[in-house]
């Protein structure tokens, strides 16, 4: 029997699992008529929003496939795995998302009973995320396996699959970014800022529209993002092997051998395709365990909450090194593979103890903006941005180390192997990732229903606990997409030509690819300027949604009588749909860009030169998308520090400097920072589609 018949299994129990989650949350009482009535509304709002989106993203996905397939060298086959690839991303997507706005208002109705009752309901809908995500993508890469993996042309079909899931992860992170940020920054600035009236308050048009975004940008688009990582990984291993077959031959058998020594040159590149397969199969039992480990006491401190969570992640964590050791063992394979799997799993861990490090108002640095906050809104962007900045050194150099590690005993392949150990656990870390929106939009349906406050002091605390969970699972995802890219731009390297592997692994790089080389050197610089711009461009289309949203909600309170009273409903429809258009409108350009960057550089300045903008679009990306997000969380943690009563509380002229700096960091946590971890990974694995065109042209100069 293959063994890749045992990431199918996994992946069918990984949907069993979710069977089982998703008939428990929908088991529980869905609240009061009120609470009904406000999650009806979220579930409207985001259907509709990822309906129109979806539309969207199929015109392209078709255009897109119908070029690919008259591209002679690729063909109808790498066609149809781009638009299973698509399909499957959607689907990942879809599911959560429907999950997500079917859990929060039974969030709401479990937190009356219990702050443990809240968790579970929350976690698990979560959970169904996280799982989802895992099971669709170890069938589908298995589906495609046993249909193609004997057919020539496999080393462009896999990668097609790759660019079909990050087209859809990188629609749905920066559309769904805009509009969740757009929302909520316009819902803050008229209402807490110019109004002066609580966060959630039923008065602000804009509070369901806000609702409506944690669920389309935060669950939807984190989970197609790692969507993406998950199933990118697996490619670029796979892609390594099948590369030295059709590349490589006389140099990669004997360096594959090396790694699988007892076994003949096609059995060691047949464990090679496989063992990528075996450590996410693995990962997908240890999430399942670790999901059922998240449990509390009835009476639980904010430390316990916590606890748990961290209980379920690092039980898979290490169930999964265990697995990743046994499924080596059985492969006879050396025993560096698995201090290349350790240094995946070990890096992930850290990088997100960085983040929490960095953005939790438990620690220093959140602290001190807090404080700065006291001298002005100014002082606190100031501060803000020093600590964003001051926080990219840990996960580089994490990465930096893992890289290293994994290339000293498993050469390109081992870096991949690294990747893929790292989203190993992404069932259970996609899962308390996404119970953070949910367990946000429970607090805000509890505000709105008017629920008694004990019941808002446990959504509080459910919800602080999902904003740790959260920044903890923006850290884990940027460095797992800097490795999956980096996975990825070796596998282009190897396929395009860009360097030669020799018998023991060394790697050999012709004169064309010197730093001192003028294409590779515009390449380079050309690289470094994408990802600044394609922020730009994101975080203005932010700006000019949040202005639309405080225009609607000004406009309604001057013209619907007895709304700043509280005595009339507002129109929250309006809101919805302004956000819904502008971020569909907004996300093209950018997009756009990312797709075509890559391209016009390998046709015009050639396959070397490409190489060089990859790299140099990967580093500055790094750096950004860190800086971004923890600038971002560390702004949001210390409005909340403040709110706790430090430094004046709510209503204080440091709160007031401190929500300046939330409004400011929440497009860079929420919509830049993110996506720029779909963007280096989609411009990566476009290229490595690509690599059998540019290896056979030389560019235009």
């Amino acid at each position: 029997m293959d063994f890749v018949w045992i990431s199918v299994i996994c992946g069918i129990l990984g949907f069993g699992t979710v069977g089982y989650f998703a008939r428990y949350v929908l088991r529980q009482t869905s609240g009061t008529e009120r609470i009904k009535e406000i999650t009806s509304a979220i579930q409207e709002g985001a259907l509709a929003f990822i309906h129109r989106e979806y539309r969207t993203e199929i015109i392209v996905i078709v255009i897109i496939a119908i070029i690919l397939a008259l591209i002679p060298v690729l063909g109808w086959k790498t066609s149809i795995a781009f638009i299973f690839g698509a399909l499957c991303s959607m689907g990942a997507g879809y599911a959560g998302m429907n999950m997500a706005v079917r859990s929060n208002g039974r969030t709401t109705a479990a937190a009356e009973k219990s702050l443990n009752q809240g968790l579970r309901v929350s976690f698990r809908g979560g959970a169904v995320m996280g799982l989802t995500v895992v099971s669709i993508g170890v069938i589908g890469l298995s589906i495609l396996f046993f249909a193609w993996h004997k057919d020539p042309n496999f080393l462009a079909v896999i990668p097609a699959y790759g660019t079909g899931a990050s087209l859809v992860a990188l629609f749905a992170r920066v559309g769904g970014g805009i509009f969740t940020k757009g929302a909520d920054a316009g819902s803050d600035l008229v209402g807490k800022v110019e109004a002066g009236i609580p966060e959630d308050d039923p008065r602000n048009a804009a509070v369901i529209a806000d609702f409506v975004g944690d669920n389309v940008g935060d669950v939807c688009g984190m989970g197609a993002d790692l969507f993406e990582s998950y199933v990118e990984t697996v490619v670029a291993a796979m892609t390594l092997c099948i590369v030295g077959v059709i590349v490589a031959p006389e140099a990669i058998a004997p360096w594959v051998t090396k790694l699988f020594p007892s076994q003949s040159p096609e059995a060691a590149l047949r464990a090679a395709w496989w063992l990528p397969m075996l450590i996410m199969a693995g990962g997908i039992v240890a999430s399942i365990i670790g999901c059922f480990l998240v449990r509390v006491g009835e009476k639980v401190e904010m430390a316990a909450l916590l606890g748990a969570l961290r209980r379920g992640t690092l039980s898979a964590s290490i169930l999964t090194g265990v697995f990743s050791f046994l499924a080596i063992h059985f492969l006879n394979a050396q025993i560096g593979l698995f201090w290349a799997v350790l240094a995946g799993l070990i890096a992930g861990v850290l990088m997100g103890e960085s983040t929490n490090y960095y953005t939790s108002y438990a620690f220093k640095p959140t602290r001190e903006i807090s404080q700065a906050s006291t001298i002005g809104g100014g002082a606190t962007i100031v501060r803000g941005f020093a600590v964003g900045l001051m926080s990219t050194w840990p996960p580089v150099l994490l990465v930096a180390i893992a890289t290293i590690i994994a290339f000293h005993f498993a050469s390109f392949y081992g870096v991949a192997i690294a990747a893929a150990s790292m989203l190993s656990t992404l069932g259970v870390t996609l899962a308390t990732d996404a119970y953070g929106p949910v367990a946000d939009n429970a607090g805000g349906i509890a505000t709105m229903a008017g629920l008694p406050p004990e019941v808002r002091e446990r959504t509080d605390a459910l919800d602080s606990l999902g904003n740790t969970t959260a920044a903890t699972g923006k850290g884990f995802a940027i460095g797992a997409a800097v490795l999956n890219s980096l996975g990825l731009i070796l596998s282009y390297a190897l396929a395009a030509g860009l360097v030669t592997i020799s018998t023991d692994g060394k790697i050999t790089a012709p004169p064309e690819l010197s730093l001192l080389s003028p294409p590779v050197i515009v390449g380079i610089l050309i690289g470094a300027l994408i990802p600044a711009v394609f922020v730009a461009m994101t975080m203005k289309s932010v700006s000019v949604t949040a202005g639309l949203i405080v225009d609607e909600v000004r406009r309604q309170w001057r013209e619907i009588p007895g709304l700043r009273e509280g005595k009339t409903r507002a129109q929250y429809g309006k809101c919805v749909d302004i956000c819904t258009r502008a971020a569909l409108k907004e996300m093209l350009a950018p997009s756009i860009m990312t797709i075509i960057a890559p391209i016009l550089v390998g046709v015009i300045l050639g396959k070397f030169a490409l190489g060089g903008f990859l790299i140099s679009a990967l580093a500055v990306g790094f750096i950004l998308a860190v800086t971004l997000n923890n600038a971002g969380g560390a702004w949001d943690n210390a409005k909340k520090w403040i709110e706790s009563g430090q430094f004046g509380g709510k209503g204080s002229d440091a709160h007031k400097a401190a929500v300046v700096g939330d409004t400011t960091g929440d497009p860079m946590k929420d919509t830049a920072g993110p996506s720029l971890n779909i963007m280096l990974k989609l411009m990566s694995v476009i290229s490595l589609l690509l690599a059998p065109v540019l290896s056979r042209f030389p560019g235009l100069f």
